[in-house]
């Protein structure tokens, strides 16, 4: 049996105008200081994908209008808001006062198994995605109302923070 490819023009997907229109998916991502533009970058292209509600870019984190952001959102910056802020802790606050449930994505001794979580309907969470050296920084994860861990099996002790961002993203929608 042969399976076509669609084409672009065939899948029918909205615009940036049309996706900002959408209701809200009660999930931010908060990026704690990501060094790389591309990484940021594939963080929003992941994010119009799942239908994050906004973006927050802290720290050293680059910010649109970016070259190296666009090579790999593919102009997800455009349809997904976002926000620069200078400090991660600072933002996590305003968050968790704002009514979010705030979780780092980070190991550590208490993290819950992210196969074993499951989100809570009408619960907002702000999903906080740490630097590609030193991850999430202490304080924040202090800050935190629970850490998640991306489960693995081989010898590396972390996935790149693009990649956990989409496996996070999609293990939130898949058993909403």
């Amino acid at each position: 049996m042969k399976d076509r490819k669609l084409l672009n023009c065939e899948l029918q997907r909205i615009d940036a105008a049309a996706y900002r229109e959408l209701p809200e998916s009660g999930i931010v991502l908060v990026l704690d200081n990501i060094r790389s533009a591309h990484n940021i970058g594939s963080a929003f292209r992941t994010s119009d994908a799942f239908k994050v509600d906004r973006v927050y870019l802290c720290g050293i984190c680059a910010c649109p209008p970016s070259a190296d952001i666009h090579k790999s959102a593919l102009g997800a910056e455009y349809s997904v808001p976002w926000e620069h802020c200078p400090d991660t802790l600072q933002q996590v606050a305003a968050l968790r006062e704002s009514g979010y449930v705030v979780v780092s994505v980070e190991q550590t001794e208490h993290s819950v198994d992210l196969s074993a979580f499951r989100p809570e309907p009408g619960v907002r969470y702000a999903l906080v995605f740490g630097n590609e050296v030193d991850g999430v920084q202490q304080c924040v994860v202090d800050a935190s109302d629970f850490s998640l861990e991306i489960p693995q099996y081989g010898t590396k002790h972390s996935l790149n923070v693009s990649v956990s961002v989409g496996v996070v993203l999609w293990q939130m929608y898949s058993t909403k």
